[in-house]
């Protein structure tokens, strides 16, 4: 097979994997990995060999791109704020993993030394491997399961942060390591050499030149030629990089990062992703090919061991490490089972050393799929995982009901309060509202360290998550007289309107969304108002607008409750009085609001709501005798003392008042 046919060949693999293991609902690269597996020449015998080059240029690339995106996420002042953990436990993590698998390899060097000839070069390079966890599979997990915001997610997070960047110097150390032994020091000190020359030149010319150079380019107004000025910045300091000696995969990651600090980030981001992901997947997929299932079917129990082996080792080393740091051991456990598993930068340095014959041929099979069945499995035990810590963990119970107690304790006395999930800017400025006003409210928030500044300010706030059962209960969910989720997730505010919705059915939800996209989900799961940001940040760019070109102010704001008359039940209409216009014909159609106050006899009491016909009025809000206001649910029951909002035509409104006070 040549060029265009090997293309197709892989393309056509690529889609069918990912479909299949998306069908499964497991990440898109295992999906890549098992159709390079099953078309390579172990598998099905799909002869690459006539040109190999094809599939290794595409492969190659794919890396180089990853490497890109990856300094395009480099922040420093996201590693500032993070830095205890990201050069604490990060760097304790990949260390601890690198010298316990050193000293294994050395061991093995020491007891067999005619089959073990390269023990240090071994022992660096697959402690390196085996030391990276996969940042796309368990972020991925962590963002489905809502635990991005936990103690032990944050703990995660530094982790990978320090992988990450820990590949970079890895990338440079494998390559000397393939010098013989006795000038492996002197390698190693013209490579740490040449890569600090080549850093120092890049930044400091590439940050002079770049910022200028790109705005040059925008000014072109050209989509064409930004990309191709992407493209031509990414290739160019990959190829200057591997001309010093170093990796394309270097050069990259120098690309992606001068590019970082440029206020072009985020369009360059949107513009390189379908380029990554792409050439990332045709990676994985020569990845896959590379194993050999036919030796792995006869080695299996060394496959299952060296998975098994360096789960545990890893899943020891992280926790004991955490457990040194102070943290409790129910995080530590969590801590180190989500970063058990291996990762893609594993498989992307195993390609590298066994490209530089640092790895005996006779393992490589074994090991990549060691790295293969340790990703597959990282879903399955991630679903097991609170379960496992409970377990094995006695004290998590204690520490568990001990947050609840704490909720409960701060929460008790409250009524009628105001239940806020999430503390962050949204949620502040709602609670400084609602304090000024007299209104009681209690805050959830997954920060240890907001909440802590946030109570010791006076704000009413405690830590517990949002989307479960027990911390909403504890913070009296059932006592409330609304929830307000004040943070943009969709996933977490769906979660938290079906808890809600189950045990606390009678409490009005209000959503906080970034655009009117999932309105209508929202609306479904049970929120009694959704309120998207661009909306409110539209209307008030209008507002500006017109007062700046001279509408005359109550004109203006005339026009801004109309706009939001049509977007919000209770701001659509209004209640009339006695000064209003003579009623003609056409103001009686007009929508407007009554409140009808339900006295004992009243034939509406004890009705469902869902039963009544209101003669095309519609219900906005029940307000029971004891102020709470509840959304109007098709299963509520009214009450005697109840006022009940209505909004419609004044003809709707008389009629449906017949209704609910008929008997009275």
């Amino acid at each position: 097979m040549h060029g265009l046919q090997v293309t197709l060949l892989l393309l056509v693999a690529a889609v069918a994997g990912v479909v299949v293991f998306r069908l499964l609902q497991l990440p898109a690269m295992l999906g890549y990995l098992a159709a390079g597996a099953l078309i390579g020449p172990n598998a099905l015998g799909i002869a690459l060999s006539q040109d190999p080059s094809t599939a290794e240029h595409l492969a190659e690339f794919g890396v180089v791109f990853l490497m890109f995106s990856i300094g395009l996420e480099f922040s420093l002042a996201k590693i500032r704020a993070m830095r205890k953990l990201v050069f604490g436990l990060g760097a304790a993590q990949v260390g601890a993993v690198m010298l316990a698998v050193l000293g294994v390899s050395l061991l093995a060097g020491w007891l067999a030394p005619a089959a073990w000839a390269r023990p240090v070069a071994f022992g660096v390079a697959a402690g390196g491997i085996l030391a990276m966890s996969s940042t796309a599979i368990v972020m991925k997990l962590l963002s489905d399961r809502l635990e991005m915001e936990s103690e032990h997610g944050r703990h995660i997070l530094g982790v990978l942060l320090f992988q990450d960047l820990a590949v970079v110097p890895l990338l440079v150390l494998i390559p000397a390591l393939a010098t013989p032994g006795a000038s492996l020091g002197g390698t190693l000190a013209l490579a740490a050499l040449k890569a600090v020359v080549v850093l120092a030149v890049i930044l400091f010319a590439g940050g002079r030149l770049l910022r200028p150079w790109l705005r040059l380019v925008v000014r072109r107004r050209s989509d064409e030629l930004f990309m191709l000025n992407m493209l031509l910045i990414t290739l160019g300091l990959a190829w200057l990089t591997e001309l010093a000696g170093l990796s394309l995969t270097l050069g990259a990651f120098l690309a992606g990062m001068l590019i970082a600090e440029t206020e072009f980030r985020h369009q360059v981001e949107a513009d390189i992703r379908p380029f990554r992901d792409v050439l990332l997947g045709l990676f994985f997929i020569t990845i896959g090919m590379m194993l050999d299932w036919r030796y792995v079917l006869h080695s299996w129990w060394l496959v299952l061991a060296v998975a098994l082996g360096v789960l545990v080792l890893k899943v020891l080393l992280v926790a004991g490490i955490e457990m040194l740091r102070g943290t409790p051991p129910g995080v530590a456990l969590r801590t180190a089972l989500w970063l058990g598993p291996a990762g893609e930068f594993g498989i992307v340095l195993l390609n590298l050393a066994a490209a530089y014959r640092l790895l005996p041929p006779e393992l490589l099979s074994p090991l990549l799929a060691a790295l293969v069945l340790s990703m597959l499995a990282a879903p399955f035990l991630a679903q097991h995982i609170d379960a496992l810590v409970l377990k094995l963990v006695a004290s998590e119970w204690m520490r568990a009901s001990l947050q609840l107690t704490d909720i409960a304790r701060k929460t008790i006395r409250t009524q009628n309060h105001v239940l806020i999930c999430g503390f962050g800017r949204s949620g502040q400025n709602l609670a400084r509202l609602l304090q000024d006003e007299g209104v009681v409210y209690v805050a959830l928030d997954l920060d240890p360290e907001r909440v802590a500044r946030s109570a010791a300010g006076g704000r009413n706030v405690v830590y517990g998550d949002a989307t479960r059962l027990h911390s909403l209960q504890a913070a009296g969910l059932a006592r409330a007289s609304c929830v307000v989720i004040s943070y943009v997730d969709k996933r977490s505010a769906l979660r938290v309107l079906d808890l809600v919705h189950r045990h606390a059915p009678r409490v009005p939800v209000l959503v906080r969304t970034h655009d009117d996209a999932s309105l209508d989900e929202l609306r479904a799961a049970g929120a009694a108002e959704v309120v998207p940001e661009v909306l409110e940040g539209s209307l008030m760019l209008a507002s500006q607008t017109l007062a700046m070109v001279g509408v005359p102010l109550p004109r203006v704001v005339a026009r801004l409750r109309d706009a939001r008359a049509e977007r919000y039940g209770l701001l659509r209409d209004f209640f009339h009085g006695f000064d209003d216009p003579a009623g003609s014909l056409e103001q009686a159609e007009q929508p407007r609001l009554r409140t009808v106050t339900l006295p004992a006899g009243a034939r509406a009491v004890g009705q469902v709501l869902q039963q009544l016909e209101l003669h095309g009025a519609l219900v906005l809000q029940v307000r029971r005798a004891d102020g709470r206001v509840l959304a109007p649910d098709a299963e509520l029951v009214l009450g005697e003392g109840d006022a009940v909002v209505l909004s419609g035509s004044q003809p709707q409104l008389a009629l449906a008042e017949d209704v609910l006070l008929g008997g009275a």
